[in-house]
């Protein structure tokens, strides 16, 4: 009888994907995604990869870990995964999490207009939409991307008239990048709704904050008209707390862009909103999750 060796079998690693924290971007912009593998530092070969509407993973890069959009363009956006790779023959980790990269365009003759004017929204809650177009010229239309597909007015929203789309009972899945497109492929910059079903959202304008301008934030309850006690987070710090529930920066600046949220002790907490700060009114856009 041979000596006994024992064999251990470990599930295959995991590859994860970071993106920018906001996920949006604007056309010209930078940004640069990295990938690791869960337990395991050294060694890897990364593979990146973007996911099209059939679930086709086209092969990107192979590298040491990081993918750079520079200049990022509209042709960019999409669902983006990566894996790693090492060994000969290779032996491959699971593909990581799908992560979506939105870049739009951006054009002075048209402007997402939300109603009413926040980015976060409750389910089954009514808003609308529209396109305001500045010269009047004829052929454009809501397009909204939603993490998985890209969807454009009217599908099943009502279609109103002039540019404008309603959606009565929204629900989560309709949280997404909305921006205005011609049959040219103009595009006007983009503004993110958030559809949420919990208790409690955070009630921040979905159009752009110039600098020196005043950021008031409110913490809103589903069933209570009146606004609530709440903290108010900015990048997972405490801001401040207020029983008026809201808080205002009275001239924001560069130094007041992240990710601001509220928590209601009583009530729950709001998703995150990350918020965006230019001096020029045609640079500035607000980036929301």
């Amino acid at each position: 009888m041979s000596n006994a060796y024992r064999v251990t079998v470990s599930e295959r690693p995991q590859a994860v994907l970071r993106v920018p924290p906001h996920n949006w971007l604007s056309e010209g912009d930078s940004a640069t995604l990295s990938c690791e593998v869960e337990g395991s530092a050294t060694g890897w070969r990364f593979l990146w990869y973007r996911v099209d509407s059939t679930v086709k993973h086209t092969l990107l890069h192979r590298n040491d870990g990081s993918y750079s959009l520079s200049p990022a363009a509209i042709k960019h956006t999409g669902l983006y995964v990566c894996r790693a790779e090492r060994g000969e023959p290779a032996y491959y980790t699971k593909y990581s999490r799908p992560q979506p990269l939105w870049i739009t365009g951006s054009s002075p003759a048209a402007s997402v207009v939300i109603s009413p004017n926040r980015s976060q929204h409750f389910t089954y809650s009514t808003f609308s939409l529209s396109c305001d177009v500045q010269d009047n010229s004829s052929g454009w239309r809501l397009r909204w991307f939603t993490g998985r597909e890209w969807l454009e007015c009217p599908s099943s929203w009502s279609s109103e008239m002039g540019h404008t789309c309603t959606i009565s009972y929204p629900y989560t899945s309709d949280s997404g990048v909305y921006w205005c497109q011609s049959d040219s492929r103009a595009t006007s910059l983009a503004i993110n709704v958030t559809v949420h079903d919990g208790d409690v959202i955070l009630e921040s304008p979905a159009q752009p904050v110039i600098e020196g301008n005043p950021l008031t934030l409110r913490c809103m309850h589903r069933s209570e008209p009146t606004s609530l006690s709440a903290d108010f987070y900015k990048d997972g710090l405490r801001l401040q707390t207020q029983s008026t529930g809201h808080m205002t920066i009275p001239a924001v600046s560069k130094i007041h862009e992240g990710l601001y949220h509220c928590r209601s002790p009583d009530r729950g907490t709001s998703p995150k909103s990350w918020v965006s700060v230019s001096i020029f009114l045609s640079d500035i856009f607000m980036k929301l999750f």
